[in-house]
């Protein structure tokens, strides 16, 4: 199966890698700051994609576990790692998105599907497959995001914070141009700056797919509060990820 056609070049309309796998409640829940409470099954999905951002390509990969909040179902995110570095800081600061820079290649070669992301020298994901037969078509979607918006107070006393934790939701309308399954090979190598190998690890992998979305709407608004102190050890991270982390770099051992 092809999927939509695109003028040779073009950047618009290529589709997403999505990729499912479960792992562990507790390796879930040892991530999610109080205040944003597990899914009903410990889901982790890897998105791997080019898009134009604004008019330029931005490859990257997001990486987010099912997580609830306030009593709406949605999904936490981990870190976008992506290659556009004009890009990273603005979305953190304007809207907590945890934006990084990485290195992706991602790219089709007729049915042959090849991704692989690098941080600071590490590749932590590795996927490789074939593009099988189309997927039923289904309805119009929403999706939720949780993001953390929050600043630490200058000069780093503890426990202290010029804009406390709060919650940010994305909530997001999708159709569906085209789906297509893809037969093929997650792997999770070991990094210290994406320590995804180790702290949420394949128990079921459940599959991939090449996802043509329709994007209907978007709507990033600013939620309620955290617990300050309770979010205190979730406040260090990684390179701008919230994978954990000290001011050094990845958290020690």
């Amino acid at each position: 199966m092809s999927g939509p056609q695109i003028n040779a070049g073009d950047i618009t309309e290529w589709p997403i890698l999505k990729v499912d796998y479960l792992t562990d409640k507790d390796k879930v829940a040892a991530l999610l700051p109080p205040g944003i409470e597990p899914g009903d099954t410990p889901h982790v999905n890897l998105s791997i994609y080019q898009v134009a951002v604004p008019d330029v390509p931005e490859y990257g990969v997001f990486m987010t576990v099912d997580a609830g909040y306030r009593g709406t179902t949605g999904m936490y995110t981990l870190g976008y790692g992506i290659d556009q570095e004009s890009a990273v800081f603005i979305s953190r600061d304007m809207n907590g998105q945890p934006k990084y820079p990485c290195e992706i290649d991602f790219y089709r070669y007729q049915d042959k599907i090849s991704a692989r992301c690098t941080h600071q020298g590490y590749t932590f994901i590795e996927f490789e497959g074939m593009a099988g037969d189309a997927l039923p078509a289904r309805e119009k979607f929403e999706e939720n995001e949780w993001w953390i918006k929050v600043l630490r107070a200058v000069g780093g006393a503890e426990k202290a914070y010029d804009f406390p934790p709060h919650v940010v939701r994305v909530k997001s309308t999708y159709a569906t141009k085209a789906e297509i399954a893809v037969e093929g090979e997650l792997g999770l190598l070991e990094s210290p700056w994406d320590p995804i190998a180790s702290l949420l690890p394949v128990r079921e992998y459940q599959g991939a797919r090449l996802w043509w979305p329709e994007f209907l709407g978007r709507e990033i608004t600013l939620e309620g509060p955290l617990d300050p102190e309770a979010y205190w050890p979730h406040v260090d991270n990684i390179s701008g990820s919230r994978w954990p982390g000290y001011m050094g770099g990845p958290k020690p051992a």
